[in-house]
């Protein structure tokens, strides 16, 4: 199983916790590639069979919109029939802005492989038990 973990971070919160969904992955017997939104494109997602994205709230509640949101919205039809799942970190508002992401992944086709993760500000411990549990259950 070939795993990719894409995200974007500005605080470190969402890289803690791309790196425990990573471990996680890796625990499972992934193959396991962590790399920055940046650093991932359309021609990437046919090499991964699981594609794993993090992002944290930005602004009023949307995904960070120099990079990130651009590229997601590049990648999303190439989605639909992979496994998919969405993680990252908030510090204002309740979250709304993971409800709306999953919305976007919904409406172009694209089932979600489980459930998202968030946490507010930095991850805690559970937080990033729940992260390697996301990790391991799309690997598997």
């Amino acid at each position: 199983m070939k795993v990719a973990v894409v995200y974007w971070s500005g605080t470190g919160n969402t890289a803690a916790m791309a790196d425990a969904v990573a471990e996680g992955a890796k625990g499972a017997g992934a193959d396991v590639n962590e790399c920055m939104c940046m650093d991932f494109d359309q021609g990437s997602v046919a090499s991964y069979d699981a594609l794993i994205f993090g992002c944290p709230a930005m602004g009023s509640e949307v995904l960070e919109e120099d990079d990130f949101g651009p590229m997601f919205e590049a990648i999303l039809p190439k989605l639909a029939g992979k496994k998919v799942a969405l993680f990252g970190s908030y510090g204002w508002g309740g979250g709304e802005w993971m409800t709306n992401w999953e919305a976007q992944c919904k409406g172009k086709g694209v089932s979600l492989a489980a459930d998202s993760v968030i946490c507010e500000n930095a991850p805690d411990g559970d937080a990033l038990d729940k992260c390697k549990a996301l990790g391991a259950k799309l690997a598997g």
